[in-house]
């Protein structure tokens, strides 16, 4: 393209995205030109063992060792190392010196993304992050972009590919938790320690940067209540089967008229809500808005060709906001978040109770409800040999101050044996 400006690319990290990212790159190079109005030369990988294979053929001198060095040479920095550091100082660095970072390291953004942005709008940089969360879903530049005229009023999503696959397996097969992991991890869909994946911590960092964006303010990871899905029980999948309803691992952002809520938690989802058909090791995100009414985004959310169409639509569009020589403003805005306590939420409960199969107990039930102001909705039982019986009680909408007390409030009856599992119901 005749007159275009020429912008040095400096790729950190040749995993299975950054292999990708920089085929794309080379490949594409004449394409991408044209698209962003920009040529885009990628001038060095920086890695640290020269020696690794790659999941694509590359040219050898393009690796280094010397990040610091290369990164002082570009105008644009692609960090895919993760981790906190040296991530971390590599993209302040970048950052510092006025080149725009795109990165898909979702737990520093969700952790010191209001750090980030600040430096980079400080030094006219930009600082951007689609792949961070949902792979190649277009989640988070619709958020902050297209609906930036918009009021969001709720960002809902199954946003780590790893538990939809439990959860969407033992909802369809039948089997127990632990079975399905050792499944999810053979096929390598989950880690040789999968704490952050089934502990909730990974939805936990993309639910923060959805609210970051979401709401216009700062929301870290350590302020998103997390609860993961190692209790869920193939029993409880049954039952939730049983009622018309599916469980997922949600990932929930949620704006009130006194502040917003952040929270990751397993949750009923009815089946008739478009969440609900999300299978396998897919994401999908559904944001309510004032004006736009109801969307979903839905795809892979993981893998290293998604993720790097991710990383490049990021890289053109930092391309053509320097070649216009007008850089965006940064999602983000710091301002303090009026962020609720977890018991002030306004959600349902899905109970499983252990109880005597004897006359009196619904009644005596029915009565700890009414003393926590809390409505029961619908009740089933199920009387079994050897179980006995059990109860799965489905509550009204109520606070979950209330509800919790509820729920502690029956483990004193003698009536119950006790409390099999605690669920929240999200979605009409």
């Amino acid at each position: 393209m005749s007159g275009e400006k020429n912008l040095k690319v400096a790729l950190l990290g040749c995993g299975t995205v950054g292999a990708q990212v920089a085929r794309i790159l080379l490949e594409d190079a004449n394409e991408l030109a044209a698209r962003s109005g920009a040529g885009l030369q990628l001038i060095g990988i920086a890695v640290r063992n020269l020696d690794a294979k790659r999941d694509a053929a590359l040219p050898q001198e393009l690796f280094t060792t010397d990040a610091p060095g290369l990164i002082a040479q570009a105008d644009v920095v692609i960090e895919l190392l993760g981790g906190m550091e040296p991530a971390g100082e590599y993209i302040a660095a970048a950052l510092s010196k006025g080149a725009s970072v795109i990165t898909g390291n979702k737990a520093l953004i969700a952790l010191k993304g209001a750090e980030l942005n600040a430096l980079a709008a400080a030094n006219g940089a930009q600082l951007r992050y689609e792949a961070a969360v949902a792979g190649a879903i277009p989640i988070l530049r619709p958020i902050a972009d297209s609906l930036a005229g918009d009021h969001i009023t709720k960002v809902m999503g199954i946003v780590n590919g790893t538990t939809n696959f439990i959860l969407d397996a033992m909802d369809t097969t039948g089997a127990a938790f632990d079975d399905v992991l050792a499944e999810a991890q053979a096929l390598g869909y989950a880690e040789a320690d999968p704490t952050a994946d089934v502990g909730g911590h990974d939805a936990a960092a993309k639910a923060a940067i959805l609210a970051s964006l979401a709401f216009h303010t700062t929301v870290s990871s350590e302020q998103v209540w997390t609860q993961g899905i190692t209790e869920v029980t193939a029993a409880d999948v049954a039952a939730a089967s049983a009622a018309g309803y599916v469980i997922k691992l949600l990932a929930i952002a949620e704006r009130a008229e006194a502040g917003i809520s952040v929270r990751v938690y397993p949750a009923l989802v009815r089946r008739s809500h478009p969440l609900a058909t999300v299978h396998g090791a897919f994401n999908a995100v559904f944001v309510e808005a004032e004006n736009a009414g109801d969307l979903m985004f839905y795809g892979a959310g993981a893998g290293g060709n998604p993720t790097a169409s991710a990383v490049m639509g990021d890289v053109v569009a930092v391309a053509r906001q320097i070649a216009a020589g007008a850089p965006l403003p940064n999602g983000s805005v710091s301002q303090a978040p009026r962020l609720l306590d977890f018991e002030a939420i306004d959600t349902r409960y899905w109970i499983g109770l252990s109880v005597k199969d004897q006359p009196g107990v619904l009644a005596a039930i029915a009565t700890v409800f009414g003393e926590h102001g809390v409505s029961i909705e619908s009740m089933s039982q199920q009387v079994d040999a050897e179980a006995g019986a059990q109860l799965r009680i489905l509550t009204h909408q109520g606070t979950e101050a209330a509800l919790a007390s509820t729920v502690e409030a029956l483990t004193a009856l003698d009536a119950v044996h006790c409390v099999l599992s605690v669920m929240r119901v999200e979605g009409n």
